[in-house]
């Protein structure tokens, strides 16, 4: 297959005419409005559990914010989809997207109760969920098939880069603002700051992505718009929510990890070790997304997705041996990020090939609903495994279903 899609293939009807490259201008706007929005929200989060505590709110506070946050923002992602594939213009509604949770951010700023910072976020999350399938939908469109992977692997690489960045921005400002004692004054302050990346990432959008009327639009309602995904679409969706009713979130990585080390380096270096080998797990999975997008787009999209799972199933084994090796810890969080490269990289990517261009939109929608149902449900599980069994049950539990779903995806091809 070649590297670049030949100009003879249009990439769809939407876009009026046919790409002869896939690092387009889109391509780059899209991904610079995620680097700068997850840089934005991902400063912001950072810092919240600290600003929480300087306000007087309890532990429980941040489990319910960020709870109720993605539960709306996966429903949201439902209808926002659907809606997408009704109207001639989808960038309008990404961009309304990425400048509502911009500015949702930077009111964190404002808050004095704990709801106040709970309404904020759900205000921003709700922006994630109209964007996200938009997005999604749009990026399909921009290149040519055979390009996707690259395509995807390229914007998701572009928003782990923000999410790395976020943080390390946090840091810094905590530093020049606040010296070595912060305030809630000083966390006030970044908030506020977090609107110019936010804005930024609304910007890019509107100036970098180009999209052309859409003609032919579908005028179906939800039910009958879900009713017409195809067969095969369907069964990505078994694998893929079998898959995530395992995907706990990697935060339980530090958390396992920090308790292997503790015994032999005391709680305070173990902990930072632990921090130290997420940030790793994190390099990886940036540097990784499109690199595994564009041996994708060689090899094909759902061995490739097969396998990344499967690499899932590998670091579950190992989390389930106590093994307080720094080395061997370390191989563990590679494998999170490179599992977690590929989940991200490909699922989009695969979804477009299985889906027609009238309902791609809403197949997104689903797509996005089934992982945030899958991020719900392994929460709960592995989280009440670890703490009324032990930490290993957890991991043969999400283990488990790692292998179910890379074997559903593996068997697609045949259905």
């Amino acid at each position: 297959m070649n590297e670049t899609p030949t100009p003879h293939a249009p990439v769809s009807t939407t876009q009026g005419r046919p790409a002869t490259r896939w690092l387009n201008c889109s391509v780059v706007g899209m991904g610079l409005a995620s680097f700068f929005s997850d840089a934005g929200h991902e400063m912001a989060t950072s810092i919240l559990p600290l600003f929480l505590l300087s306000i007087g709110a309890p532990a429980a506070a941040l489990g319910a914010i960020e709870g109720v946050a993605d539960a709306v923002s996966s429903l949201v992602k439902l209808g926002a989809g659907w809606l997408s594939d009704r109207v001639t213009r989808r960038k309008p509604i990404a961009v309304a997207g990425y400048m509502l949770t911009g500015l949702t951010t930077g009111l964190f700023a404002l808050a004095t109760t704990w709801p106040q910072v709970l309404a904020a976020r759900t205000a921003g999350w709700l922006g994630r969920g109209i964007r996200g399938p938009v997005r999604d939908a749009m990026l399909a469109e921009s290149v040519a098939p055979e390009a996707r992977g690259r395509a995807f692997g390229f914007h998701r690489a572009a928003d782990t880069l923000g999410a790395i960045a976020g943080p390390l921005m946090g840091l810094a400002l905590i530093r020049i603002l606040g010296g070595h004692e912060a305030t809630s004054v000083v966390y006030r302050q970044i908030f506020w700051l977090t609107l110019v990346p936010g804005l930024l990432a609304a910007l890019a959008f509107a100036l970098f992505v180009r999209e052309r009327k859409r003609t032919g639009q579908s005028t179906a309602g939800l039910f009958k718009m879900l009713g017409s995904l195809p067969a095969r679409f369907r069964w990505f969706l078994v694998g893929v929510g079998l898959f995530g009713a395992g995907d706990f979130a990697h935060s339980l990585l530090t958390l396992r990890a920090a308790q292997m080390l503790t015994p032999a380096m005391g709680a305070a270096r173990a902990g930072q070790t632990a921090i130290a080998l997420y940030v790793v797990h994190n390099i990886l999975y940036a540097g990784m997304s499109y690199p595994i997008g564009a041996l994708a787009d060689r090899i094909g999209k759902r061995r490739l997705l097969a396998l990344g799972y499967g690499v899932a199933a590998l670091m579950g084994v190992g989390w389930m041996i106590v093994v307080p090796s720094v080395w061997f810890l370390g191989v563990l969080f590679a494998l999170g990020g490179l599992f977690i490269a590929a989940e991200d990289a490909l699922e989009g990517a695969l979804a477009a090939d299985l889906l027609p261009e009238d309902v791609r939109g809403t197949g997104y929608g689903v797509l996005a609903a089934v992982n945030g149902v899958g991020d719900f449900v392994s929460s709960i599980v592995v989280g009440t495994l670890w703490t009324a069994v032990n930490p290993a049950a957890g991991f043969a539990y999400a283990t488990a279903l790692f292998l179910i779903g890379a074997v559903v995806i593996y068997r697609l091809r045949g259905r």
